[in-house]
Order: C-alpha cells, then sequence, then structure tokens
C-alpha cells in the first residue's frame, strides 16, 4: 500500500492499513511535514494501542510477543520517502508499478488529480482512492480514470502490453480490482459532527440519499426496559457520568466503550447507556439555499413595520371619525381620509368644524408619513444591495449552534446542520474564507473577527446558543473559544476539533471535571476519515463511520460471496459480537431465499428502501453468495472479515 499525503490523515491512514489490517505501507511525505510535527505512527509507536496491535500481529505471524519496535522478522513494515512533489519517479520509487493501491489524501485537490493521472498510467492495474473536496469534478475524474483502466486492462489481456510489467501489477494488487475511489474527508466527518452538537439529534451515516441514524440513550431507571431500537451498536463507557472518565481516549477495557454487544451484554450491562441503530430512512434533497424573492421582514426593519402599523391605525380612526361627523359611508369616507392625508383634497371651507379639524389632522399624518416612507425606500434599497452581503445574527436569536470556522470541514458542518433545519451563526477570521460564499446563499448569520479577541463569541449571541462547535485548524484557537465560551456560559455543550489524541483526551477529562453538568466532546476529523479511506484502499465501499465516544464503527456494503464467515450461514449465526453484524439485504424485484421484494415483516416494522435494501432482516434468513448485505464492523472487525492477507492465509 502507497500512501501520500501532507497532513494528518496520511499518518492516520498509514498507521490504519498497518496496525489493523496488517498491510506493508510506503508513506510519502514532504520534507517538512516531519519536522513540523511528529507523524502519528511515530508516536503510536511508543502508546499502549501500538503494543497491543503489534503484540497481536506478531502472535498471528508466530512472531511471540517481541518487545514493541523490536520485532523479530515483522510481519508488516513501513516505509516513509520524503519527495517535495509527487513525480513520476516519486511514485515509482515509492512501488506505485507493484502496489496494491495507492491513497492520494493530499489537502490539494489538484496536486492529487496529477498523481493520479500519472500513477494509473504506471499502473493500470492499481486501486486509486483519492481524497477531493470538489464532488462534481470528482466523479468526472473517476470516470475519466476507471475508463482508462478499462483500456489499459483490456490491452493487456489480448497481450498488446508487456506481459512482464502486466504481472508484476497483477501480482501486487492481489487480487484487486483496478476501481477509483474519490472520498473527501469532510464529507465522512461532517455528519458525526453536526450530530454532536445537536442535542437529541441521531448520529447519522449518509451516502447517495441512503441514511443511518444512530441515537445515544441514558442507561434505563429502577424498573424500566431499555427499548433496543433494531439493534443495540454499542454499550457506552462505564465512566461516561464520571468526570474523571476515558471518554476521551479509545479505550477498550471492560470499563470502555463495547462495540457491537450481543443480547447476554445489553442485558448484564447495567448503569451503562447504549447506541441503538433506531430508524433507517431516505432523505429527500438539501434545504434550499435561499429565496428568489426577499420576505417583508427582510426589507423593512421592526420600528419601520411598527411605524406603518401606527400609521395605518390612525387613517382608520380618521375615517371613522369622519363617518361620525359627516355621515358619510364607510367607502366614501376612507377616500376623503386618504385624499386629505395626501394632501390632494380642496380645503374644508365653508364646511362643518369638525370636518376641518379632521382635515387638519390628516393633513398631520400625512406629514408624519413622509419620512417613514423615505426611511422605508432607503431601508429596502440597502437590503437589496446587501442582499449577497453577510447577515448578522438577529437580536432575539437563541437555542443556535455557533460554529467557528468555515473552511473545508466548516463548510460542510454547516449544510449538515441546515438540511436538519438547526439555526447556526458562523464566526470566521479569513474574510475570504471558502464556507462564505455558502453562508451568504443560506442566508446564515456570520460574524466575521478573531474569535480570541473579546466581543466576537458575544456578537455571535453565545450566551444563549444551544452548542458551541469550534472547527478551525487550531487547536490553541479551538480550546481558547471553548474556555472562554464556558466562563459565559457553564452548561454549554462544546464540541472541539483536535489533532492529538493525548491531548483530546486530556482537555476532555478537564472541561469535564470543571463543568460536569456540561456537555463536552472531542474529535479529530483524521480519526473519523481514515478508517472509511482503509476500507477504501482494502477495496471495500464503507458508506461511513459513526463515533462512540472516541471509537468509530463502521458500515460496510460486501457481496457475500467469497466470506465463509457470512455464505451460508444464516444472519444470526453470521452476527459475531465485537466485531460485525449484518444489518440490510440487498433484494431483486423477486424477493431472494423468502425475502420479499416488500421487505421483511414480523418482528418489527417493514423497513425496505426503493433501492432493495432491507431492513430489520430475520435472525434465520440464510445468506447466499449472491447477496450484497450492509454491515456494521468495528475496524479490527472489518480487518478479520475482509483483510487481504487474512484471506491469503487461509487460502490453501
Amino acid at each position: 500500500m502507497v500512501v501520500a499525503g501532507d497532513d494528518a490523515l496520511a499518518h492516520r491512514l498509514a498507521a490504519e492499513l498497518r496496525g489493523v489490517y496488517g498491510e506493508r505501507v510506503t508513506l510519502v511525505v514532504p520534507p517538512a511535514q516531519r519536522r513540523v510535527r511528529p507523524p502519528v505512527v511515530g508516536r503510536a509507536r511508543g502508546s499502549t494501542l501500538f503494543d497491543r496491535v503489534s503484540a497481536a500481529v506478531n502472535r498471528a505471524a508466530g512472531n511471540g510477543d517481541a518487545p514493541p519496535g523490536r520485532t523479530a522478522e515483522p510481519p508488516v513494515s513501513e516505509r516513509v520517502l520524503e519527495a517535495t512533489e509527487l513525480t513520476e519517479a516519486v511514485l515509482a520509487e515509492a512501488g506505485v508499478e507493484r502496489a496494491a493501491a495507492l491513497a492520494l489524501v493530499h489537502d490539494d485537490d489538484e496536486t492529487n488529480i496529477r498523481a493520479a493521472l500519472t500513477a494509473r498510467r504506471l499502473n493500470p492495474r492499481l486501486r486509486l482512492v483519492i481524497r477531493l473536496y470538489n464532488r462534481r469534478l470528482g466523479q468526472h475524474i473517476k470516470e475519466l480514470l476507471d475508463q482508462a483502466s478499462a483500456l489499459a486492462t483490456a490491452g493487456m489481456d489480448d497481450g498488446t502490453a508487456d506481459g512482464g510489467g502486466g504481472g508484476g501489477a497483477g501480482g501486487g494488487s492481489g487480487g484487486f480490482d483496478a476501481s477509483t475511489t474519490v472520498l473527501s474527508d469532510a464529507d465522512t466527518a461532517a455528519p458525526a459532527l453536526a450530530a454532536t452538537a445537536v442535542a437529541g439529534t441521531s448520529k447519522v451515516v449518509q451516502t447517495d440519499g441512503l441514511m443511518l441514524r444512530a441515537v445515544e440513550r441514558p442507561p434505563p431507571g429502577p424498573g424500566e426496559v431499555a427499548d433496543p431500537g433494531l439493534c443495540t451498536l454499542a454499550l457506552l463507557s462505564a465512566t461516561t457520568n464520571d468526570p474523571a472518565g476515558a471518554d476521551g481516549s479509545e479505550s477498550s477495557g471492560p470499563q470502555g466503550p463495547r462495540l457491537l454487544p450481543d443480547e447476554r451484554a445489553v442485558a448484564a450491562a447495567t448503569g451503562r447507556g447504549t447506541v441503538v441503530l433506531e430508524t433507517v430512512s431516505y432523505t429527500g434533497p438539501a434545504v434550499s439555499g435561499g429565496r428568489s424573492v426577499l420576505p417583508f421582514a427582510s426589507l423593512l426593519s421592526r420600528r419601520l413595520r411598527w411605524s406603518f402599523a401606527g400609521l395605518v391605525g390612525c387613517v382608520i380612526g380618521l375615517a371613522i371619525a369622519s363617518m361620525a361627523v359627516t355621515g358619510e359611508p364607510p367607502l366614501k369616507a376612507t377616500y376623503l381620509t386618504l385624499l386629505d392625508l395626501f394632501a390632494i383634497n380642496n380645503p374644508a371651507i365653508g364646511q362643518p368644524a369638525g370636518r376641518q379639524v379632521l382635515q387638519l389632522f390628516s393633513g398631520l399624518v400625512g406629514l408624519l408619513l413622509l419620512p417613514v416612507l423615505l426611511a422605508a425606500v432607503l431601508e429596502a434599497l440597502g437590503t437589496f444591495r446587501s442582499g449577497s452581503a453577510l447577515r448578522k445574527p438577529p437580536r432575539g436569536l437563541s437555542g443556535h449552534v455557533v460554529l467557528l470556522g468555515v473552511g473545508k470541514i466548516g463548510t460542510r458542518v454547516l449544510t449538515r446542520l441546515r438540511e436538519l433545519n438547526i439555526p447556526v451563526v458562523c464566526v470566521e477570521a479569513d474574510p475570504e474564507a471558502r464556507g462564505l460564499a455558502l453562508a451568504r446563499r443560506l442566508r446564515v448569520p456570520v460574524v466575521l473577527g478573531d474569535v480570541t479577541q473579546e466581543g466576537v463569541l458575544e456578537a455571535a449571541k453565545i450566551h444563549r446558543a444551544h452548542a458551541l462547535l469550534a472547527l478551525t485548524s487550531a487547536d490553541t484557537t479551538n480550546l481558547e473559544a471553548a474556555l472562554y465560551a464556558r466562563t459565559v456560559r457553564p452548561d454549554l455543550r462544546v464540541v472541539l476539533r483536535l489533532y492529538d489524541d493525548d491531548f483530546a483526551t486530556a482537555v476532555y477529562r478537564t472541561l469535564r471535571a470543571a463543568h460536569p453538568q456540561a456537555l463536552t466532546r472531542s474529535r479529530s476529523v483524521s480519526h473519523l476519515a481514515a478508517p472509511a479511506f482503509a476500507g477504501a484502499m482494502m477495496g471495500r465501499q464503507i458508506l461511513g463511520a459513526i463515533p462512540v465516544e472516541r471509537r468509530v464503527l463502521l458500515f460496510a456494503a460486501i457481496e457475500v460471496g467469497g466470506h465463509a464467515q457470512l455464505e451460508g450461514r444464516t444472519v444470526g449465526e453470521a452476527f459475531r459480537a465485537g466485531s460485525w453484524r449484518v444489518l440490510a439485504l440487498e433484494t431483486g424485484a423477486g424477493g431472494r431465499h423468502g425475502v420479499p421484494a416488500g421487505g421483511v415483516t414480523g418482528g418489527g416494522a417493514s423497513q425496505r428502501a426503493p433501492s432493495g435494501l432491507v431492513w430489520d432482516l430475520p435472525s434465520s434468513y440464510v445468506l447466499r453468495a449472491e447477496d450484497r448485505v450492509v454491515l456494521a464492523a468495528t475496524r479490527r472487525g472489518l480487518a478479520e472479515l475482509l483483510g487481504r492477507r487474512a484471506r491469503e492465509r487461509s487460502e490453501p
């Protein structure tokens, strides 16, 4: 496996492939990357997690429990190659011609596209995983690279290409198909970040309209029975309610989170919260980003609207008085009042005194109307002129989410929050940030300013906010914003984007100890995105990931054929606690094996999507080789079920 990148995602992805899937990895990074921040892979070698992974891999390979970093004949290895640019020579030195898969995870789309085109020419059978922020461009690039691979591979099979080169590529691929997968770390992490900031909102995984919803439920009280939903995905840490607990870490001990437990474990885990799969449904199109016609409320301020209401009341009062004095019918009395109001009626000379007094009052109201009309015109013109400008937070806004940073990640999170109809106020220091155009189109209030300066968070109405999402790329900025927001409102829900896991754990525990009644979460985008990228490199369709405290639960769609743990087994037999669980089945028009095309009945409500996915499968359903299933799995479980090296060792 070859991983090329310039930020934390590259190091986490390399660690994921090496430590979880047992792959040989070549990591290509810029020279400055190693000097600016020690890579996650290097730091992991001294950690308990790496020790456990290394020991497990060594035992599986028959090497025994050698000391960390000093294994005899290590079954997996990592080679670090420093290069300023991903040229053809650099990719060749990294072994792309013999590699099974290449992940291009630079932060710049153009760099990844250039390298992908070069790599496809060097090895047409190479599996490509590309990190692109531009989704539309990514779809075109995927089609182009897949078409180039198909044509080149067909030429090799017909003997038109060099046989030695084709054999090398095929041998290195280990049965991999030369597909192209385009992923975005922002799209992968955005649902989890958005869901964490909203109370009562499910954690979601969404792809092509499919949405898996998981909710976190507190432990049942005395005499209550917990509702398992469709299935229980995880048991939360026993220390969740303890300020000194380990929710901010990736602990997998008996007190830590337990993923995919069986029924006995759920029944025995009293006093622990759960994460359950509650509903599975399809979402419609995203919320419209704007309105073609500006509403009346945006044209006039509240004071002008009250002024107009007062003038209308005066006109009605004068019309009623005119009816009483002159005896005119209502319509004519109103007409005469308006003529007097606009000073276009004849003077009431020779008429009763009451009529003359009313005409004078009408003229006075007309004088008051002129400045109000002028102010309304100027304000409306200003609204149209600034229709493309950023909005300011309304005065009475409350219960909203303050989103700090609208860069690459913040923009995707903003889209998710608006799809959930959650009010948002954005805070951004850079007036040229990429997410400001989206905020302007969605008419989301924005506060421009440095969050570390006094008064910026107050302008975002942080004292009446529901949650703070600190998503800038600077850990210290996010931490400072969270600490200051807690001084303003101690019970504020805070979600921090932090790079380092150890630092995130320390921050979490300290904030929980200082504010035990407030919810604090720390999330790493690279930590949430790395499993999806690693799964794509292994040739599996990863639908998304749901964070459970600081662990990750993956959702993948795979073919049953070729997997002895699934093929020929019932859904109940295929379930392995702590590793994987079959959730849904893709059926044909006529249904298969007793699963009707209309869905599954019994044991819960029928859950069948228009694409043919059947949810809430009966445990007696037998999985066939041609079936395609959606399953939830831990990272270690997915590696065991789908790992290429595991399959190679099992082959005779």
